[in-house]
C-alpha cells in the first residue's frame, strides 16, 4: 500500500465557494493509484470543504447566501470579536460543514458523480491562500 501527501494553495478573493476538483483530479491520476482512497483535509478553522453541485452556479450562490442568515455577521451575542465581525460567524459556518472529505478512488479516478464538485468555502471577507492538504491511500 502507498501513501502519498500534497498540498494544494487555493486562493480566495472573500467569501464564496472555490472549486478545486481539477487540480485534486490531476494529483491523484498522476499518483499512479489505481484503488484507494483519497481524503482531503482544509487547515483552517474559518474555511470549509463541501462536494457540491458544479453545473448550476446558482447552487453554490443560494448556499452561500443561506449561511450568510444561518450565521449573520454583527449578532451582539458573539463573544469572539477581536477578529472582526466576519471572524465568529466563519467558525460557525465552519463548524456546520466539513474540515475533511472522503472520495473513494477506483481505476485511477476520483469516484465523484456526474454533478459533483470539491470545493473550498471561504467564510472569511476577505482575500486568503488556504491550504488543503490531500492523502491517497492504496
Amino acid at each position: 500500500m502507498k501513501a502519498l501527501h500534497h498540498t494544494l494553495e487555493v486562493a480566495t478573493r472573500g467569501k464564496g465557494l472555490y472549486p478545486f476538483t481539477r487540480e485534486a483530479a490531476k494529483w491523484v491520476g498522476a499518483a499512479g493509484v489505481q484503488d484507494g482512497l483519497l481524503t482531503i483535509f482544509v487547515q483552517h478553522t474559518s474555511a470549509s470543504l463541501v462536494i457540491q453541485e458544479n453545473a448550476d452556479p446558482d447552487v453554490v450562490l443560494d448556499l452561500a447566501d443561506y449561511f450568510e442568515r444561518v450565521a449573520p455577521e454583527g449578532d451582539p451575542r458573539y463573544r469572539h470579536t477581536t477578529e472582526g465581525a466576519d471572524d465568529m460567524p466563519a467558525h460557525i459556518r465552519a463548524a456546520l460543514t466539513q474540515t475533511s472529505l472522503s472520495i473513494p478512488v477506483v481505476n485511477g479516478r476520483m469516484t465523484l458523480g456526474t454533478w459533483q464538485g470539491i470545493y473550498l468555502f471561504e467564510h472569511r471577507s476577505a482575500a486568503y491562500r488556504r491550504s488543503v492538504v490531500l492523502q491517497l491511500l492504496g
